[in-house]
């Protein structure tokens, strides 16, 4: 497996990651524990040692089923964990916005320790900036959790450029994590130079554009009705038949290459920086496997240039979020 650092911190991670949401959360009903745990460890066994959770994935559910499953090669892998939205840490309620409170943000770091049965988070990122409390202090109150030992890299996600100058000044940032891939080109306007100035790594999140660019997903798709896919202006029928222009790109290319179209879009990533990983989730041992040969598909300066051509002769239709999850974003 090969290994990228996430900027110029010492945090050395495989250059595919697995994003855990989606066992519990997000893309339907919650997926069987044993096969998810099995799925985790078979990653552990293909060379993956990065996983990425939050305690808002449940809430709480992923960061314990992450932790089950992860105990017996805790030293052998990098978990990244998340605060900053509003959950009651009692009794797991949900309630409406953000809070990166300092103090509020060590007690999710205590409870995530216990769930992940852990005695430190490798990566503990603030999920989303909370625009009442300054990043400065959000920024010092992880500093004296790694000052604790508790918590061993800073990170932020869908932060703006400004929102991580001002919180690496405080502590520094090993990782920012965002939505990123061609689909979702928007990091590229500001937020990758701020970051590759700053030695800072970056995480991307749907890399696959939560399935999109699989090819297996067009208009006549019908989701579960908890997927929060129903709720993403992308993913109306008018809007993917729009974007399938995309989707018969990657495909194009994948045939060429004979690939899959998802190895295409990781591979794509994976040659934009050195330091860029991405966190493709799933729920199959299949489709992990298919997302890690991915490793093994190189482009030459040509054929990203012709990429990016044809890419950028194509306008995607769509918001990517819903608009109340679209404001709390710095993106």
């Amino acid at each position: 497996m090969r290994k990228r650092l996430l900027g110029q911190s010492k945090l050395e991670v495989s250059a595919i990651g697995l994003g855990c949401m989606g066992m519990t959360s997000a893309y339907g009903p919650a997926g069987d524990k044993q096969k998810m745990m099995s799925l985790m460890r078979h990653a552990v066994d293909m060379g993956v040692n990065f996983f990425d959770t939050a305690e808002a994935y449940g809430p709480f559910e992923n960061e314990s089923l992450v932790g089950e499953a992860l105990a017996p090669v805790r030293d052998n892998v990098v978990i990244a964990t998340k605060f900053g939205f509003d959950i009651d840490l009692d009794t797991g309620v949900r309630r409406a916005g953000v809070n990166s409170r300092p103090e509020h943000i060590k007690a999710v770091a205590e409870a995530a320790l216990k769930r992940l049965k852990s005695d430190r988070i490798d990566l503990f990122y603030q999920h989303r900036v909370d625009p009442s409390v300054p990043i400065e202090d959000v920024a010092g109150a992880v500093k004296d959790l790694i000052a604790q030992g508790k918590v061993k890299h800073f990170g932020l996600s869908e932060a703006s450029a400004q929102t991580v100058r001002r919180a690496h000044a405080v502590q520094p940032v090993t990782a920012l994590q965002s939505e990123y891939s061609l689909w979702w080109r928007g990091p590229e306007t500001a937020l990758l130079a701020t970051l590759e100035e700053l030695g800072i790594g970056f995480v991307s999140f749907s890399p696959l554009g939560a399935g999109f660019l699989t090819g297996k997903i067009d208009e006549k798709t019908k989701f579960d009705p908890t997927d929060f896919r129903t709720m993403v202006p992308r993913f109306s029928p008018d809007a993917m038949k729009a974007n399938m222009r995309l989707v018969d790109l990657v495909c194009s290319i994948a045939a060429r290459k004979q690939v899959t179209p998802a190895q295409i879009a990781l591979a794509w990533l994976l040659a934009q920086k050195p330091w860029i990983v991405p966190i493709p989730g799933t729920t199959k041992i299949e489709r992990l496997e298919e997302n890690l040969g991915a490793l093994a598909v190189d482009f030459s300066k040509a054929e990203l240039d012709e990429i990016a051509v044809a890419a950028s002769d194509i306008a995607v239709q769509g918001a990517r979020l819903p608009e109340s999850a679209l404001k709390m974003t710095g993106l």
